[in-house]
């Protein structure tokens, strides 16, 4: 009975007006059953009505849940559009609760973001496309994972979240092999599948875990936990400038050349676009990643002295 009357308040709520017939055929009960329904609902302080004669009817009166709910035009604008952003990530009937939300607001939500999870080729889409129901259906993952120095290893987690940042997407689980939360960068999983196990999700904080993940890398590549780096970069690199770095980081030299001081986590990731800059980029401190672009530098002179 509860679950007819709830449905029916939400019948009503999308209609003007629905005769007592129109709801004992959908709710299929009789007529007298739906007039009990009403007056069950007004003893619940539920403003339900009825009319008789020509376009009569049972109704609710006029804006009676958005009253109830203190929900106003703003508050209603944004339920709408983060409903439409999360109708970009696939994650489930949001296309039915925007329809139903948007006629009980009379209001027509705007798409006010658009995401691609696929790469050029199109093979990615498919990939996130699988991480997505193995999160929502809390299924165990399996896939070969290349860590930062090119080892591979196959890794069994259970998926939490995907998460984009930095211009790169990491999957956020519960790694079986770590007995611990990770973030695996989705450009170094290879050969994943869904298993046909269910895990129960673990209350674990991901600040907490990011932490730790950050002081492991940290341990790993020898250094303080967010070093900062000065770099000098010409300023025919100016284009790039504003694409890679956060404004806050970036100095214009008298000269237009630029300074950039940035704190990051020093990886291969970090190593790779100072090195992207080519002769147009020169790391002023610290000395001791000076000391490694220069160890890369010279080892790839090498490579190409040996052809």
């Amino acid at each position: 009975m509860l679950s007819r009357l709830l449905n029916m308040v939400y019948l009503l709520m999308n209609k003007e007006t629905v005769t007592a017939k129109e709801l004992a055929e959908r709710f299929e009960v009789s007529v007298r059953t739906v007039y009990r329904d009403v007056e069950t609902l007004s003893m619940a302080g539920i403003p339900v009505y009825t009319r008789t004669g020509r376009n009569g009817g049972i109704s609710l009166t006029e804006q009676f849940v958005l009253n109830k709910m203190l929900v106003t035009k703003e508050d209603q604008e944004q339920i709408l559009a983060a409903l439409a952003s999360l109708r970009e990530t696939g994650a489930g009937r949001e296309d039915e609760t925007l329809e139903k939300l948007g006629a009980f607001f009379q209001a027509e939500p705007q798409n006010w973001v658009s995401i691609d999870f696929s790469d050029w080729s199109g093979r990615r889409k498919e990939m996130f496309e699988e991480i997505r129901k193995a999160i929502l259906s809390h299924t165990v993952l399996s896939f070969d994972y290349y860590g930062q120095y090119g080892e591979m290893r196959r890794r069994i987690v259970e998926p939490m979240q995907l998460l984009f940042k930095d211009y790169t997407w990491y999957l956020r689980a519960f790694c079986r092999e770590r007995e611990d939360m990770r973030q695996f960068k989705i450009l170094r999983m290879k050969r994943m599948t869904m298993l046909e196990e269910k895990f129960k999700p673990r209350q674990i904080g991901f600040r907490e875990e990011n932490q730790k993940e950050i002081a492991k890398d940290q341990q790993q590549v020898g250094g303080e936990a967010f070093p900062q780096i000065s770099l000098w970069i010409d300023k025919k690199e100016a284009y790039r400038i504003y694409d890679r770095f956060e404004e806050e980081e970036i100095t214009v030299l008298p000269d237009g050349n630029f300074k950039i001081q940035m704190n990051c986590i020093l990886d291969d990731w970090v190593y790779g676009i100072i090195l992207s800059f080519g002769p147009s980029a020169k790391v002023l401190e610290p000395e001791t990643v000076r000391i490694e672009i220069k160890r890369r530098i010279h080892e790839m002179g090498e490579k190409y002295a040996e052809s």
